[in-house]
């Protein structure tokens, strides 16, 4: 019997999530949390769009964690109830489940998270003898093991870049492409993504990360944004009108010198396409796509656009993250208790598949 894995969440996350776990011959999918009433006595598979097996979807945590799960994928969204989230984790650390999530990016590099969020975790996984790894946003692997990894094949390095090229109109995350990340917003408010510090706390620990990996002493954290209105109104499938003049594209830098190469995390994102049409773009037909830009000798760039059986770039990205944090569930069970550094853990590599 393998890993006994609960998965938290059947939203953008969650729903490939599941699909990861029976699919990986190491766990087997115990039970489903949901908190949509709707979904209730659904099944794992049909919620995550491919058939109508697997356990029940339930809303009723305690008698899921009292059944003592090994794992639990925490796919909740945290971006709207971070306090509720850190509740939820903690509450499955102290019942001896291990947890990997997507949501909290603090907690991405642990040992720079702040007090309030690494100080409960660190008390859950002692009384509970579990461990946590977050991982996930864009899509995680791109901006830590990834470049790691390539970095080995170049000589010289001046700058490593990573990068995201998105159309958000095929997020399916309306309450977070307009309130979070201001698609739509007046020009004149400042979308809650874009507030000072706000871009180095989401996107800072990945830098941290990719500098503990190559061993360099990281300087100042450095944000520029920029944002550029919608010429004509648009209207977006499952998201409504977007009015002209109101916010059409975003663009972001976060930067961090070092002892060596440049740091930068680099985010060019659109309501739709013809919004900001100097700015970098997928090539034509895409919609979504990461890159990683090693500027040196060699130069080395690689792109990446994941599909995940849609059309939606969303999906294949999300379907990406998902995998890196559900395949790194039997190594948690062979490390020490606490937050666990993505660098603990052994390369990820193909994962024995059903």
């Amino acid at each position: 019997m393998g890993h006994q894995v609960v998965v938290w969440g059947t939203g953008n996350v969650g729903r490939p999530a599941i699909r990861a776990v029976q699919a990986n011959d190491d766990l087997d999918l115990c039970a489903v949390v949901v908190a949509d009433p709707a979904k209730v006595g659904r099944s794992a598979g049909e919620l995550a769009g491919d058939d109508p097996s697997g356990p029940m979807a339930t809303d009723d945590v305690s008698s899921v964690l009292d059944t003592g799960p090994d794992a639990v994928v925490y796919a909740a969204s945290a971006d709207f109830r971070p306090d509720e989230a850190l509740a939820d984790i903690v509450r499955c650390l102290e019942a001896g489940a291990d947890v990997v999530t997507t949501g909290l990016f603090p907690l991405y590099h642990p040992s720079s998270a702040p007090p309030e969020l690494l100080d409960p975790i660190k008390a859950a996984c002692d009384r509970g003898q579990s461990s946590l790894f977050a991982s996930g946003v864009d899509p995680g692997w791109a901006q830590d093991v990834l470049p790691i990894l390539l970095s080995g094949v170049s000589a010289e390095i001046t700058e490593l870049r990573c990068q995201e090229l998105f159309d958000y109109s095929t997020y399916h995350a309306p309450d977070a492409v307009r309130e979070l990340v201001g698609f739509g917003m007046a020009m004149d408010a400042t979308p809650p993504m874009l507030l000072e510090t706000v871009p180095t706390s989401v996107w800072g620990p990945m830098l941290r990360v990719l500098a503990d990996g190559l061993d360099l002493d990281l300087g100042p954290i450095i944000e520029t944004t920029d944002r550029r209105p919608l010429a004509e109104a648009v209207d977006v499938p499952g998201m409504g009108r977007f009015e002209a003049g109101t916010q059409g594209a975003m663009r972001f830098e976060v930067v961090a010198e070092t002892d060596g190469p440049r740091l930068v995390v680099e985010h060019v994102t659109r309501i739709t396409a013809e919004a900001a049409p100097d700015w970098p773009r997928p090539p034509a037909g895409q919609l979504g796509l990461h890159r990683l830009i090693i500027s040196g000798r060699p130069r080395i760039e690689v792109a990446i656009s994941a599909t995940d059986g849609s059309d939606n770039p969303a999906e294949g990205g999300n379907a990406t993250a998902a995998a890196r944090v559900v395949n790194a569930i039997p190594a948690l069970a062979d490390l020490p208790p606490g937050p666990v550094h993505p660098l603990d853990l052994p390369p990820p590599g193909f994962t024995r598949r059903r």
